[in-house]
């Protein structure tokens, strides 16, 4: 069990990373993104391959973001100044693109050339090897730290939801829906904390391999997810959401819009890069089936069910997806008498409706704000 929410929690970490790296392009910016595991691509193979090489393992990821991020310029420079369908046609053409030419490339493993289509194997995983018990100690004190802050985070987030109930009575039956939503959400998230708090303490204690792996992953989530907030509540996030609204608006301000949009979709692109790098670590072995484009689907539903805009809200989208994941496969099985592949089907379709369900009674996802979506209109 202990082993199974490790897994989870790092997936969940993962694809939280992933998501929001779309969330910034689409959330934020309204750039449409079918081809959002391109980058994803980029940055694992990146990432390994250069590992191979012998390049240390923060280096390689590192690099790999930067790849993934010059991909985002290349793309920015072909299609921003063209319309927003154009761009989603490109994006998805270029996600398929990239996995197409990494199946039928030769690569550089090590000191021979491989097809791409035998994937790639024995590369170095983070925390692969067994740490002292003094290093152990400080990794338990590093997950101690982060589980307080993420209570202290979650406590301020519902507490300025409370104090804006007080403050602003005019919207009193708004507010107190989202005071209601912060609510249920903070003591989901701090549940889910609180187990996989225990989870990591044993499995560091004890060390598993995945144990520190899993406190890495939530470390650069909880990292990139506290410079994202601070970068869209400045001006710059700002000027990001008027492009979102209306671009001709910051235009007859003076902001250069398709700069702005470059940036966001080179940060994003560095971030699903980096998502990529855990994501073959977690594997341990890759090939280019495992970016498909339907990953990049995936990684929508995670961003529509939190609320676009929102990067609570994607971490939220995360954990529900692989909630959703984890207790369909188990209990489905026992329930509804298919096949395999029928059954993946039926849960695919299951998510489908759910989300159709979720665009009719609230569009804006669960913590989403409505006058965002629909200009206040």
């Amino acid at each position: 069990m202990i082993d199974y929410l490790i897994f989870l929690a790092i997936s969940t970490a993962i694809f939280a990373l992933f998501g929001l790296g779309l969330n910034l392009q689409w959330g934020f910016t309204g750039l449409i993104n079918f081809g959002h595991i391109a980058f994803m691509t980029l940055g694992a193979y990146t990432t390994v391959l250069l590992s191979l090489k012998g390049v240390p393992l923060l280096i390689s990821a590192v690099i790999g973001a930067v790849v993934a991020a010059l991909l985002g310029l290349v793309i920015g420079f072909a299609t921003l100044r063209l319309r927003e369908d154009y761009l989603a046609i490109v994006t998805i053409g270029t996600g398929e693109l990239i996995r197409l030419v990494v199946n039928n490339q030769e690569l550089p493993v090590g000191d021979t050339w491989i097809s791409g289509a035998f994937g790639v194997q024995s590369y170095t995983i983070p925390f692969s090897s067994e740490p002292n018990f003094a290093v152990r100690l400080v990794m338990i004190g590093l997950l101690t730290l982060l589980g307080a802050v993420t209570f202290f985070v979650l406590w301020r987030w519902i507490r300025t939801a409370q104090r804006f109930l007080v403050a602003d009575t005019s919207k009193k039956t708004s507010s107190k829906q989202e005071l209601a939503s912060r609510l249920g959400v903070g003591i989901v998230l701090g549940l889910l904390t609180a187990a996989i708090y225990i989870s990591g303490v044993i499995g560091l204690y004890n060390y598993n391999p995945k144990a520190g792996f899993m406190l890495l992953s939530l470390l650069v989530l909880a990292f990139v997810f506290w410079r994202l907030e601070i970068l869209v509540r400045s001006p710059w996030g700002r000027v990001l959401k008027a492009i979102r609204e209306d671009e001709e608006i910051p235009k007859a301000l003076g902001k250069n819009v398709f700069w702005y949009k470059i940036q966001s979709l080179m940060l994003g692109g560095a971030i699903a890069g980096v998502a990529g790098a855990f994501f073959a670590w977690q594997l341990s072995a890759i090939y280019p089936d495992n970016f498909q484009p339907q990953l990049t689907f995936d990684a929508w539903i995670m961003v529509i069910l939190g609320g676009s805009g929102n990067n609570i809200g994607t971490i939220l989208g995360a954990v529900i997806y692989f909630a959703y994941d984890a207790i369909t496969r188990e209990v489905l099985p026992r329930i509804i008498p298919l096949d395999e592949a029928r059954l993946g089907a039926f849960r695919i379709m299951v998510i489908g409706l759910i989300l159709m369900v979720l665009m009719i009674w609230r569009p804006q996802g669960i913590l989403g704000k409505k006058e965002e979506l629909t200009l206040g209109k």
